[in-house]
């Protein structure tokens, strides 16, 4: 209990109080710098994103099998949605 009552120099508490007050400045400043980053980063992965496009190929078979050859000269096989009767 007597340490309660001790009393702290006045140059340990002022050097105590100045590197808490540096060590939260270079905190602050990390958090701007991580601010910073998340916000680059997306917008770096909606610019990415946003170069591809979409489409939906469709196609209709009187056997109900379709084959797509794409623009990179791959060959999609695949069944069509609903297969047409033969007649």
């Amino acid at each position: 209990m007597e340490k309660d009552n001790e009393k702290i120099p006045r140059f340990a508490y002022e050097s105590a109080i100045s590197h808490s007050d540096r060590v939260n400045k270079r905190l602050f400043i990390l958090c701007i710098i991580l601010i910073i980053a998340l916000l680059a980063t997306n917008v770096g992965w909606v610019i990415y994103e946003s170069q591809f496009e979409d489409y939906v190929v469709t196609q209709e078979n009187d056997d109900g099998y379709n084959n797509f050859i794409g623009n990179d000269g791959d060959i999609y096989n695949g069944e069509t949605n609903d297969k047409i009767p033969a007649p």
